[in-house]
């Protein structure tokens, strides 16, 4: 067997054939499904909040399913490629053929993986999941092969302004029952950041807040190290550089961040920069995940079956949804990589349901983000997940398991924010843009 026929036996998994005879035995008799229309809510519960759902209808009185089409920052775009161009395509197939469906939306569009095409094609790929499981009267996670864990394991987010606040805010994730906690120093690139009008910089322009990856490679491993003196070795620690460091920069950090043995680091590179990860790989034992800004295969795919990242971290819409992420967990499970889906901060209750009907399913599991909902969204969409003690937990209803509101979502129109994007632009002591 080659290498290219041994990655595709990897993809025909039991749990398809599994989840294919599951499906016709609760459905035998009942006639094919077809789309009949697809209803578009838009909606800003709160500021950071710029959701786009889909609600996806079929000739089976009562039976829709719900997905989600998240990309805040381009939402608008979102939601006019469904209106105008894919929700056409999609009237009338055929309901149960969530495979075909996928593929076909995914080249409908020809230039394909870009991230606006990813999160539409993920929104009818996990209302098509959510149909089904409804139809069978099952949760998506029995037709995905079963729970093999009993509930999803979550890392909480801690930051601090300084190493004693930074310490009590570890502290208190812990006393709350999460085992695994993400630590950030005044938020991303926090540490490494040169004050206002301080330092030496050009004689006009820029004279804000300047990003130093020296300074942030020397104050990252002291914040880990003072973690690690006041809070203990038990709780398992995390951090996100967010793609600020150029390759020589995230070497060094890795490598100093080896004696206080890290869960992992994350997106120590940009994404235009993976190559270098062999060489990280070779001289340090910190543990990498990396891929929160992948939409392409090829930015995963020799990632994982090289060994160079320990886990992956991509967004389970922002790649296409339930369909592909179960691949790519298949694929880790391969090269001993594990999942790090990527659903917290702007992120919805329908994304978070995805990944975590994926992940009570896979062995190559990892850890999942967390992000807690306030009481509007927990109003607009029943069935929302429910975080207690560091752990996820759905309801186990059919389906997803969730629904929306339309009434409520109706109270809090999209939003046109243009300056949502604003702290993506960190600047140097020159001026000039540091990524992401």
């Amino acid at each position: 067997m080659n290498r290219s026929q041994f990655l595709k036996s990897c993809l025909i998994a039991p749990w398809m054939i599994r989840a294919a005879n599951l499906y016709a035995a609760k459905t035998v008799g009942q006639p094919r499904l077809k789309i009949t229309d697809v209803k578009v809510i838009a909606t800003s519960p709160r500021n950071n909040y710029s959701w786009v759902f889909v609600k996806v209808y079929t000739n089976e009185p009562g039976l829709y399913g719900v997905g989600s089409a998240n990309d805040r920052y381009l939402a608008w775009a979102a939601k006019a490629a469904l209106e105008k161009h894919m929700i056409p395509f999609w009237i009338g197939k055929d309901a149960d053929r969530i495979e075909d469906m996928w593929q076909s939306t995914h080249v409908r569009s020809y230039w394909r993986n870009g991230p606006i095409t990813n999160v539409v094609q993920a929104a009818i790929d996990s209302a098509l999941w959510d149909i089904k499981g409804k139809r069978a009267g099952l949760p998506v996670y029995e037709l995905l092969g079963g729970k093999v864990r009993d509930a999803v394991p979550l890392y909480a987010h801690a930051s601090g302004k300084d190493f004693d606040s930074c310490a009590e805010s570890v502290q208190q994730w812990v006393n709350n029952g999460f085992r695994h906690v993400r630590l950030q120093m005044g938020g991303y690139g926090g540490g490494g950041y040169i004050e206002p009008g301080q330092g030496s910089r050009p004689e006009t322009g820029y004279d804000g807040k300047a990003f130093d990856e020296e300074l942030y490679v020397k104050v990252i491993p002291e914040l880990f190290q003072h973690i690690r003196n006041e809070v203990g070795w038990e709780v398992k620690l995390l951090h996100d550089v967010h793609e600020h460091l150029t390759p020589s920069a995230a070497l060094q950090l890795a490598k100093r961040l080896e004696s206080v043995r890290m869960f992992f680091v994350e997106d120590i590179l940009p994404p235009e920069q993976v190559e270098y990860f062999k060489h990280i790989r070779a001289q340090t034992s910190t543990p990498m995940a990396m891929g929160e800004l992948f939409t392409h295969p090829l930015e995963w795919r020799p990632l994982i079956e090289n060994r160079l990242i320990d886990f992956i971290r991509c967004r389970v819409g922002m790649i296409g949804g339930i369909t592909q992420a179960r691949k790519i967990a298949a694929l880790c499970e391969q090269f001993g990589v594990r999942t790090a889906f990527q659903e917290g901060g702007e992120n919805d209750p329908i994304n978070q349901l995805l990944a975590y009907h994926v992940d009570l399913t896979i062995p190559s599991f990892g850890i999942q983000e967390e992000n807690d909902f306030p009481e509007e969204v927990l109003e607009m969409m029943p069935g929302t997940a429910r975080i207690r003690n560091g752990y996820l937990y759905g309801n186990d209803e059919p389906g997803l398991g969730i629904d929306i509101d339309e009434k409520i979502a109706a109270k809090f129109p999209l939003r046109d924010d243009y300056h949502n994007a604003d702290w993506t632009s960190v600047r140097g002591m020159d001026g000039s843009v540091v990524k992401p």
